[in-house]
């Protein structure tokens, strides 16, 4: 059966400086997650926290889940199932392929299925988990990304980790939350957290036809939370996982004034969004904004030019 896993971490608040911030008068603070533990890193851990404890109430042996080759929810699954002792199972996206993620993910015990890129566009039907049940019946199935009602619960804490720290920084308040989005997950678990008192932006790391806004919907229309306050941007920059050399040298440029270490799929794109967002003035002066550090540097090393 799997244990009951009490590790709640804790990320630190700190102030970002850049030269852009500073000119349009906007302060920014950045929520560490990429600090909380080498290898289960990020928002990653806090998704899984509440599949977790499903897993255990229902008498699981370990979770079973979804990704693709670079993905850090798998990474972060199976770092965990190494460390805390329960078995974990990747479908994974495409053909098989070695990248420096699936040597981690099968150093870590975790076992492997290449599903093809039409068997992984299958996983919303409706049949999809019928035979990997069938295979893996002690094994509790978690949604993409460690998505959905569980996953979001699992990131409201970090609203309670933020306020508690603001005086460290010499604020009194915030006004919003600005977040790399990829299934809008920890997004959706941040509008809960805040019962819609501040607005949470969200920045796509994927195109609008990825279905983020429904995703976010549905979770919140799931725990009967009526009120709206959160506005998504596309950050995509063309597709996910695409790749330019302005958001490189963006990249560049932002670790080396800031000493905070960004990868280009997510944080990067997120900062990068912000940054245009200020500068038209729909982030304006004076205002104070919490921007999550997702993780997801393990990835990093898919990108030989990151």
């Amino acid at each position: 059966m799997l244990p009951f896993i009490n590790w709640r971490p804790r990320a630190l608040l700190q102030s970002l400086h850049l030269d852009w911030l500073q000119r349009a008068g906007v302060e920014v603070a950045v929520l560490r997650l990429d600090q909380i533990d080498p290898l289960i890193s990020g928002n990653k851990w806090f998704k899984l926290c509440e599949h977790l404890l499903a897993a255990h109430a229902a008498g699981a042996e370990g979770l079973i889940s979804l990704g693709g080759a670079h993905s850090n929810h798998l990474h972060a699954l199976a770092a965990a199932g190494k460390r805390f002792g329960f078995a974990t199972v990747g479908l994974l996206r495409g053909h098989p392929q070695q990248t420096p993620t699936t040597r981690d993910l099968e150093r870590y015990g975790m076992q492997v299925h290449w599903l093809g890129f039409a068997g992984y566009r299958a996983r919303h039907t409706p049949e999809f988990w019928t035979p990997w049940q069938a295979q893996y019946p002690t094994l509790h199935n978690v949604p993409e990304g460690g998505g959905g009602l569980a996953g979001a619960l699992g990131c409201v804490p970090l609203v309670a980790q933020v306020r508690e720290q603001l005086s460290a920084l010499g604020w009194k308040d915030y006004d919003a939350w600005w977040l790399a989005a990829g299934t809008g997950t920890t997004l959706a678990g941040l509008v809960l957290g805040e019962a819609c008192e501040r607005t949470v932006y969200g920045a796509m790391a994927v195109p609008d036809d990825h279905g983020v806004a429904p995703q976010v919907e549905a979770i919140l229309q799931a725990a009967g939370c009526i009120r709206r306050n959160f506005e998504l941007i596309d950050a995509s920059r063309g597709g996910f996982a695409k790749v330019d050399e302005a958001l490189l040298g963006f990249i560049q440029h932002s670790e080396a004034a800031s000493g905070v270490p960004l990868e280009p799929l997510y944080t990067g794109k997120a900062l990068m969004a912000l940054k245009h967002a200020v500068e038209q003035g729909h982030i304006s002066r004076g205002r104070r904004v919490v921007f999550v550090h997702t993780g997801g540097l393990q990835g990093r090393r898919g990108f030989a030019q990151a």
